[in-house]
């Protein structure tokens, strides 16, 4: 037997946020302040958290995909060695801001090797507007 659920009035749904999403993105990137660490690439892993708002997305430009995320990421990976993953991290969230629907941005970065016997070590930053 199945109950009846009366709606409550006046209860439509309403969006209250989106978020996109890039989880477990390997990018290689120069990085490390150890002298065994210069001069060559390492494996980082990136999740990446992005809040909208709760305005709707009705196309691509209404939103920063995760394809631009993932170029974002990439690019700096790509570019001068970086002693912190702190400090990348904090590069790729604030290259996140660069779209103006961006309200707050959440950066893990993963550096598999860095502690023997450990999957990882690494950081997470967040910010907001």
């Amino acid at each position: 037997m199945s109950a009846v659920v009366t709606p409550i009035p006046g209860a439509e749904p309403r969006r209250t946020g989106l978020k996109v999403l890039v989880r477990g993105l390997e990018v290689r990137a120069a990085i490390g302040v150890y002298d065994h660490e210069h001069g060559r690439l390492q494996p980082l892993f990136l999740d990446v958290e992005l809040d909208l708002g709760a305005a709707p997305v009705r196309e691509l430009s209404d939103t920063l995909d995760y394809d631009a995320v993932a170029a974002i990421a990439r690019d700096l990976a790509a570019g001068e060695h970086i002693a912190l993953v702190e400090t990348f991290a904090e590069r790729v969230a604030l290259a996140c801001f660069d779209h103006p629907r961006v309200q707050a941005v959440r950066v893990r970065v993963e550096k598999p090797g860095a502690i023997a016997a450990a999957a990882a070590a690494g950081c997470e930053v967040t910010y907001c507007r």
